[in-house]
């Protein structure tokens, strides 16, 4: 106890055999249980959450003033009280149509992030921990995919939607996101480090088949990956633009179209501009408190495997 090793730790490397791999993960613990951050430390970090939040509450300052807030000189970093009316302005806007865009938004955010993960986290499973001819070559090849611009497939996927009739349609920006490479990469490589062979083999001589030794070894390993991956990829699939601005039409948009109506005007009302912006942010901070806890174990348990 002297030595600054706690009693569970002790406890755990008296009972098992010498390995390096896990002494120093057990080093790993006890330096991240007795670091004790400084000033500095804390100042860094007061320093990015200020720069993080300040575009956020720049943001919320101007649509809570009015169409003249932006252009005073003597501006007030002080909030006004019309942010209620702008966002009023904004979903009542005929032009935005915002319930039907918020909607469009929610639903095919939240279908592309749930398929993304478990597309990826069933790939990710194989890549892993199945061995079969040319696996390796396969991965190489979807994460060579990462370096082809979006932009080229525009063309061709209008005009594949085009010829099935779904342009308009919000199926169009969901099945090309059904799958991604970089959360194919993303979970290959947390349950490669997450979920010991030995552990599967011990399954499979139990009699599980490779189905259920994934759902009862595969996913409860890689439930904080997963939940990262499909927090990124909601916020992804939410704030995208490009895309859905050229398939959907105006009367079915999504949220980041819909607010671009806004500015399509020739005299342009930034407080009602950014009052609709922060609408469509709330969403997003919701969904951060909700998987905040799922994010943060996420990244110590990758910042303690070794």
């Amino acid at each position: 106890m002297s030595l600054g090793i706690t009693p569970e730790l002790a406890i755990v490397e008296e009972n098992i055999p010498y390995d390096p791999k896990r002494r120093r993960n057990l080093a790993k613990v006890r330096r991240i249980r007795g670091y004790r951050p400084g000033f500095w430390v804390y100042a860094g970090l007061g320093v990015v959450l200020v720069a993080s939040l300040f575009p956020f509450y720049w943001s919320f300052l101007i649509g809570s003033g009015d169409a003249y807030t932006l252009r005073d000189p003597n501006i007030s970093w002080i909030p006004g009280g019309n942010f209620l009316a702008n966002a009023a302005k904004v979903i009542n806007d005929p032009a935005v149509n915002f319930w039907t865009a918020l909607w469009n938004s929610l639903y095919s955010s939240f279908l592309i992030a749930a398929a993304v993960v478990l597309t990826s986290t069933l790939a990710g499973w194989a890549f892993a921990k199945l061995r079969f001819a040319g696996g390796s070559g396969l991965l190489v090849f979807v994460v060579a995919t990462m370096a082809v611009p979006a932009q080229l497939g525009v063309v061709p996927l209008y005009i594949l939607f085009s010829e099935l009739g779904w342009t308009g349609s919000i199926g169009a920006i969901i099945v090309p996101a059904l799958t991604s490479a970089f959360g194919v990469f993303w979970m290959t490589q947390y349950l490669r480090q997450s979920v010991p062979d030995e552990l599967i083999e011990a399954a499979r001589v139990d009699g599980a088949s490779m189905i259920r030794t994934f759902w009862t070894v595969g996913v409860p390993a890689a439930r904080p990956a997963a939940a990262m991956l499909f927090l990124f990829t909601f916020v992804g699939a939410w704030n995208n633009f490009f895309w859905p601005f050229i398939v959907l039409s105006p009367e079915s948009p999504t949220l980041p179209v819909a607010l671009s109506l806004l500015q399509a005007n020739y005299f342009v009302d930034w407080s009602i501009v950014l009052a609709g912006v922060i609408l469509a942010t709330i969403p997003l901070l919701l969904l951060f408190v909700v998987v905040g806890k799922q994010l943060v174990s996420g990244i110590m348990a990758g910042a303690v495997k070794g």
